[in-house]
């Protein structure tokens, strides 16, 4: 193992300085939850670090306000991920998770990502239920498996989950409905989801205006999702509205809902269709000028196990989303298909996917449609329980018609070269 760590240490030089810059926050992170699992508090603590050297493209990424659609605009060494997860289960039932982030990208470094309060109780029917409260995802991604919703099989995540996962976020209650397939002697288990919510009413935001993009940051609680200086976007006399957005945040009062159906048979095919719909008021604005937006969507997410070494998956979202009295108007699409193989401690997966959207509002001077497609290629390696290292190359054509307003070409390449180093406890 310490021939692995020197030769990736020596690949990345640059790695030792970049990291002394933010030693002191991840230390911050990681004491946080380990000062709440000491004596006397029974919690489980789990962690993961990712640190990279990337090799990017030359487009400047909407973290520095420009307009790619990847996280980095140039060659660097990074903290890609940094998190903790702070979890207990008691014996009536109840359970908790708390999932801490620091990123080196991005408006927020610190913060919370998950928050949530569980209810299971010990049931022998056929039909059981339970609930959670808190701050969570809805359960519409069979590639976010891991620890932190992030993907056991690339860095960087599909088109549909890096957007699902730097705007969508739900405050509200979920019950669920399931039966185990065991219960009645049969190969399908099915789970039907309920859940009504607030306080994500911008969602739909940055598709409208920068495109889906490529990355692996989640939004944190209070987080800040900035994209370029648009003209149509910010100036006074056209839609007036800032060069970001802040998802969460309740402007209007509406309950938003979402409905969904998981069917497993054998533990081998996997179904997971989603119906979202934020129930925004398009015409609310806050103080900030930030909108409302009215989005509703479909997801559906499909996975096979031929083996215990070998899986194809994939997800479609389709959907649209509203602000202001149709100052924008778009409908939107992105979908993938992965095959990921494992053989002994290495894993290859390689991913395509495609993505656009497309406007139908009043505002010719604010043009909206984009797309693209791209694919992704990565090789992870486990090293032993607690070390991994991966090499990942992933290219993309992708074009934005609201590019031509800052005199940019509409259409670009943008390709990006990652090598990761692992290690989670």
């Amino acid at each position: 193992m310490k021939k692995y760590l020197a030769n990736f240490l020596i690949m990345n030089k640059a790695l030792k300085c970049q990291l002394a810059l933010h030693f002191k926050t991840l230390r911050l992170l990681f004491l946080c939850l380990l000062v709440m699992s000491g004596k006397g508090f029974a919690a489980e603590v789990k962690g993961l670090v990712q640190l990279n050297y990337v090799k990017a493209s030359e487009e400047s990424s909407w973290f520095d306000e420009g307009t790619g659609i990847l996280a980095y605009s140039e060659d660097s060494a990074n903290v890609q991920q940094a998190l903790l997860t702070l979890s207990d289960n008691f014996a009536n039932g109840v359970s908790y998770e708390v999932v801490a982030n620091y990123y080196q990208l991005g408006e927020q470094n610190l913060g919370i990502s998950q928050a949530q309060l569980s209810y299971k109780p010990l049931s022998n029917s056929k039909l059981r239920w339970r609930a959670r409260v808190g701050f969570f995802y809805p359960k519409l991604s069979l590639e976010n498996v891991d620890t932190g919703w992030l993907s056991p099989f690339t860095y960087t995540q599909s088109a549909v989950n890096s957007w699902v996962g730097e705007e969508l976020r739900t405050a509200g209650l979920e019950v669920t409905l399931y039966s185990p397939g065991r219960t009645r002697n049969s190969p399908i288990s099915w789970e039907f989801h309920g859940s009504l919510f607030k306080a994500n009413d911008p969602l739909g935001t940055v598709i409208s205006w920068r495109g889906f993009a490529m990355h692996d940051r989640q939004s944190l609680n209070n987080d800040r999702v900035p994209f370029a200086a648009y003209p149509s976007v910010i100036q006074e006399d056209r839609i007036f509205h800032p060069n970001y957005v802040e998802p969460y945040h309740e402007l209007d009062g509406n309950i938003g809902f979402y409905l969904g159906t998981h069917i497993e048979y054998y533990k081998q095919s996997t179904l997971r269709y989603y119906f979202y719909d934020n129930q925004a008021d398009p015409l609310e604005v806050s103080h900030e000028r930030l909108y409302a937006w009215r989005t509703k969507f479909h997801s559906l997410a499909l996975q096979h196990k031929f083996n215990g070494n070998t899986r194809v998956l994939g997800q479609w979202l389709s959907g649209s989303s509203v602000m202001g009295d149709r100052f924008v108007y778009i409908d939107f699409d992105a979908w993938y298909v992965m095959l990921s193989h494992k053989y002994k401690t290495h894993r290859i997966s390689l991913r395509f996917d495609k993505f656009k959207v497309r406007e139908d509002d009043i505002f010719p001077w604010d043009p909206n449609n984009s797309d693209g497609h791209g694919v992704t290629l990565a090789w992870r390696n486990d090293l032993d329980k607690n070390w991994q290292i991966g090499v990942e190359q992933h290219i993309n054509q992708n074009s934005a018609d609201i590019r031509a307003t800052l005199g940019e070409n509409i259409q670009v390449d943008q390709h990006q070269s990652l090598a990761v180093l692992q290690y989670r406890w």
